[in-house]
């Protein structure tokens, strides 16, 4: 058992706990509160003048899929041979020790879904991981964790530069409509006991009959619609990544109440789907009452700079309460497994972090990383630069 004590406890769920104490034992925690009884022979973790937080947690991210450092061959995450890839799984092309984990973990980043990238309409599988673990099978969460989709400009310029379709907005709706209308083709068929298995159509069905959500990659408000659109037509469960103007369509976000990631907030205007992008957009969802969780996209900004997105959205407006559950709980929902991560709560994994100071102040350091109640960090060994 492992017992940390006199820390300042940000739970997410029952506020803050001064001088509070956690409980973990067998990977869980036990209790969460003040004036528990740490029982004898206990490991303990003295927190006084840290500040203790849940795991933070990266609700899309590349790690692994585009391994840093490695060049072309660490890039695995885009199968851009054909626009509707739904067969393809990122838990299969993921470099476990890709240098991006020690970062997110070295900073309090506990979890990530990993997903496939948007070159294609319907790009593949995702899977959510903890960043440090023993095994690698260990640290699998959730598996499938959707069915990566794309709208806009990416798929128009990967096939549309082979002169295939889809070449235009217009290509991406139809090819996307039809990929749905064959995987419930399917889905009849094979309840009527006909055809062989076709393991392309099989992850579409699932999420047809709502067995786990589509995450659909989506910059501009007309895409945003576009992918509401299209989720209402097949009655399927839809989180819409990117989010970048989500703030001028957040009212029909809430109406159909679909999640989203919003991020990367720190980065240019890169492309034209960013021209628009805003640091207040996160406050425009937290009014209209969007459950988002951040993302930093990585590798496009690194995994340590997921608490300063937050930083930046209270900075432009949103809540600090609210962008705190967007780091945890909230990031957690999206992804769908907040039963078991994204708040200092008995029953959850032990994932949490020690920091001298406020995660949203970028002189704040991570002290200690925990994993299933394991330390996967420490500030006293780290290496010496």
């Amino acid at each position: 058992m492992l017992a940390i004590i006199n820390g300042r406890l940000f739970t997410i769920t029952h506020g803050v706990v001064e001088g509070g104490t956690v409980l973990i034992d067998r990977g869980r925690f036990l209790a969460v509160g003040s004036g528990l009884t740490v029982p004898q022979g206990t490991q303990v973790i003295d927190a006084a003048g840290c500040y203790v937080y849940p795991g933070l947690v990266d609700a899309h991210t590349h790690h692994g899929v585009y391994a840093e450092i490695s060049g072309p061959e660490g890039a695995d995450g885009n199968e851009m041979t054909d626009p509707i890839t739904p067969h393809v799984r990122a838990v299969d092309s993921l470099n476990w020790f890709d240098v991006g984990f020690d970062d997110a973990v070295a900073n309090g980043v506990t979890t990530v879904n990993v997903l496939p990238g948007s070159g294609n309409v319907i790009g593949g599988q995702g899977v959510a991981v903890k960043t440090w673990g023993i095994r690698p099978a260990d640290r699998i969460l959730l598996e499938p964790s959707g069915l990566k989709m794309a709208l806009g400009e990416n798929p128009k310029r990967v096939y549309g530069g082979k002169n295939k379709t889809p070449a235009t907005r217009l290509g991406n709706a139809a090819v996307m409509r039809e990929a749905f209308v064959q995987a419930r083709n399917y889905q009849r068929k094979r309840a009527r006991g006909e055809g062989e298995r076709e393991l392309r159509w099989e992850i579409v069905v699932d999420v047809l009959e709502g067995k786990l959500p589509a995450r659909c990659h989506a910059h501009r408000a007309d895409d945003i619609l576009t992918a509401l659109r299209i989720s209402q037509e097949f009655g399927f469960r839809l989180t819409i990544e990117h989010c970048t103007e989500g703030h001028r369509v957040a009212d029909e976000l809430a109406t159909a109440g679909v999640m989203c990631t919003l991020g990367p907030l720190l980065t240019g205007r890169s492309k034209q789907e960013l021209k628009d992008r805003s640091l207040e957009a996160a406050a425009a969802l937290e009014r209209a009452g969007v459950i988002f969780g951040f993302t930093t996209d990585h590798p496009v900004i690194p995994a340590y700079s997921l608490p300063m997105c937050a930083a930046y959205a209270v900075g432009a407006g949103m809540s600090r309460e609210g962008a705190l559950r967007a780091l945890t709980l909230d990031a957690a929902r999206v992804i769908g497994v907040d039963d078991r991560i994204g708040s200092l709560e008995a029953g959850k994994d032990a994932d949490c972090f020690l920091a001298d100071g406020d995660v949203l102040d970028p002189r704040t350091r991570v002290v200690t990383t925990l994993v299933n109640g394991q330390v996967a960090w420490s500030l006293d060994d780290a290496p010496r630069i």
